[in-house]
């Protein structure tokens, strides 16, 4: 059964009303909508969809590996200036707003979950920039033309984490630049990855095992 989506125009009141906005600890140079607490936001999450069982509301979070890619991607802006920028699973946009600041050609940041795609809408406001926004699953339908794909933070279970692999390596191999942001997740594929940077990434309790991750930007190789 497929999962039920918010009816139109709810989603971003829904943002509005469950975030706030700030910057982020790692790139304060940005400022997205963010959640307090996790699991009384999951909660509210099933509330407005009457659904049980939704996935964690990852976009209402700074996740390590994407506030580490943002970071590279600012102090490295000659890796997307002038290039064609695709954000797998974007959550609020961060690695896509910071790929529009720096000057990249063209921006496209995909999200399945609706609630994430009102954030990221939200959020490109808020940062005075514009990228596209895509409901495309980039697992099962065809990558469109990148020169740089971003996987921020999205190692954390074994099935997906195999299925992102497998696309990362189609599009390493395709030439494309693939950045991938971990903090040490179990299921990230060490043996493809030659590391670019590491940073020490600001992180709440509520959501990791420590205040600071060591998180690290690699470029995944084919």
């Amino acid at each position: 059964m497929s999962a039920r989506l918010p009816a139109p125009g709810t989603a971003r009141r829904f943002v509005l009303e469950q975030t706030r906005l700030q910057p982020l600890a790692l790139v304060p140079e940005i400022v997205v909508q963010l959640a307090d607490e996790a699991v009384p936001l999951w909660q509210k999450t099933e509330e407005e969809l009457a659904e049980h069982g939704v996935p964690l509301p990852y976009w209402a979070f700074a996740w390590a590996g994407g506030q580490a890619i943002a970071r590279y991607i600012l102090d490295h802006a000659d890796v997307v200036r002038g290039k064609r920028i695709v954000v797998f699973a974007g959550g609020g946009g961060i690695e896509a707003i910071a790929a529009v600041r720096t000057g990249a050609a063209q921006v496209l940041a995909s999200e399945i979950d609706p609630f994430a795609r009102a954030a990221m809408a939200l959020n490109a406001e808020a940062n005075g920039v514009e990228f596209a926004i895509s409901d495309h699953d980039f697992l099962v339908e065809p990558l469109p033309e990148a020169d740089v794909l971003c996987l921020g933070d999205v190692f954390f279970e074994q099935p997906m984490s195999e299925r992102v692999a497998e696309l990362a390596l189609r599009a390493a191999t395709a030439g494309v630049l693939v950045l991938v942001g971990d903090p040490g997740r179990t299921y990230l594929p060490r043996e493809r990855l030659i590391r670019l940077a590491e940073y020490a990434v600001p992180t709440p309790r509520t959501l990791e095992d420590a205040d600071v991750k060591q998180t690290v930007v690699w470029r995944f190789e084919a």
